[in-house]
């Protein structure tokens, strides 16, 4: 079985807001959690990066709200370690903007996860910095589709 912890952009769906071209790959994950292919991941950080990202918009709450509860009863919340913030905080100083995204990854690695994104830029800056774990941590959006979305 497959553990993998979603970015942000995949979970803000339930929670009511529109996301460009992911259709594909929630039908894919659906599809794979109901079959118990996959058990998937969520963190305090996902439901921090939607809120901040849902209260600058119109919203439902009531649709947040039952979101919210389905993604906590749903999924499993992976929980990080000191080093997953010390290791985000080492990163962040290095230059890489979004430290929300650098503790889903260091979250991602302490717990034995794949971390599936869209997010090219973090894949690149974490090869330029020597992290040797986000060649197995980091899933691609296309990479996860390839391998998927024909099960």
């Amino acid at each position: 079985m497959e553990k993998i912890l979603l970015d942000s952009t995949y979970l803000l769906p339930i929670l009511g807001v529109a996301v460009k071209d992911v259709e594909r790959v929630l039908e894919v994950l659906e599809k794979l959690y109901r079959s118990g292919a996959v058990k998937i991941y969520y963190t305090c950080f996902n439901i921090l990066e939607a809120i901040g990202k849902i209260s600058k918009t119109q919203h439902n709450m009531r649709i947040v709200e039952m979101g919210i509860n389905s993604i906590m009863e749903s999924f499993q919340q992976a929980n990080p370690k000191p080093q997953s913030y010390m290791k985000a905080l080492r990163l962040r100083s290095m230059g890489f903007s979004d430290l929300i995204d650098l503790l889903l990854y260091t979250t991602s690695v302490d717990n034995n996860l794949k971390m599936l994104t869209r997010d090219k830029g973090l894949l690149e800056f974490l090869r330029k910095s020597g992290e040797t774990e986000a060649e197995a941590t980091i899933v691609m959006e296309e990479e996860f589709l390839r391998k998927y979305q024909n099960s």
